[in-house]
């Protein structure tokens, strides 16, 4: 039988959080300069107005990491680093609405890369109708476009939605596949936001914990 979720609180949980969180910071950094850039890609989620600067989404925690995507952005840029954008873009009439506040909305400043990262941006842009990039067609073809990529760097907003939802796909259809492809969420460059019983905190080590137990490498860190 289930337990009861108050139960299941008192039952260890502050030392089952602090191991996951220990583990989680003992994940060792990376080097942009290991991979080898013909075979690697920065895929960036969701660094749009909507989520970073204005609008009823924006977060005072994804705006934080915003300044140093567009330093990532533009070392992948210097070394010739392929990159993809996800843009969440929506019509007024959206059925996500019915689960988050209309945002983002179609030929609005919401749904436009960031003025800082899009002066370092090289790539594709992909507007995305759904939390999951991964199940656009667009992606779809881009990644069939680019099976020479063995390394995918990913980094965004939010942590718990939209980079988890699309990493975990990605990862599981490389297996599915059997491909070996590495995918890699770099944890200070992903964020999500703080709102009523949603604390940033405890979602992103929610989300980086799933993703690590699903064989995504989350590297504390990029060194650029």
């Amino acid at each position: 039988m289930f337990k009861d979720f108050s139960e299941v609180m008192k039952e260890n949980t502050a030392s089952v959080l602090t191991d996951m969180f220990k583990e989680l910071g003992l994940q060792a950094s990376i080097q942009l300069s290991s991979f080898e850039n013909e075979k690697t890609a920065l895929i960036i989620v969701d660094m749009v107005n909507g989520f970073v600067k204005e609008g009823a989404l924006s977060s005072p925690r994804v705006l934080a990491i915003n300044e140093r995507t567009a330093e990532l952005v533009k070392a992948c840029n210097e070394n010739k680093i392929e990159m993809l954008a996800f843009c969440d873009s929506h019509n007024k009439d959206c059925q996500e609405f019915a689960s988050y506040p209309p945002h983002c909305i179609c030929e609005t400043q919401e749904e436009k890369i960031t003025s800082e990262i899009r002066k370092h941006f090289v790539g594709t842009e992909i507007k995305k109708n759904s939390t999951n990039g991964f199940i656009e067609p667009e992606f779809q073809k881009w990644l069939e476009n680019h099976n020479n990529i063995e390394n995918f760097i990913i980094c965004g907003c939010c942590t718990d939605l939209c980079v988890l939802q699309f990493a975990l796909s990605l990862k599981t259809d490389f297996n599915r596949r059997n491909l070996n492809k590495r995918v890699i969420v770099i944890q200070s460059l992903c964020e999500t936001y703080d709102g009523g019983s949603h604390g940033g905190d405890i979602s992103n080590l929610f989300a980086f914990y799933n993703m690590k137990t699903n064989g995504i490498e989350v590297p504390k860190d990029i060194v650029f």
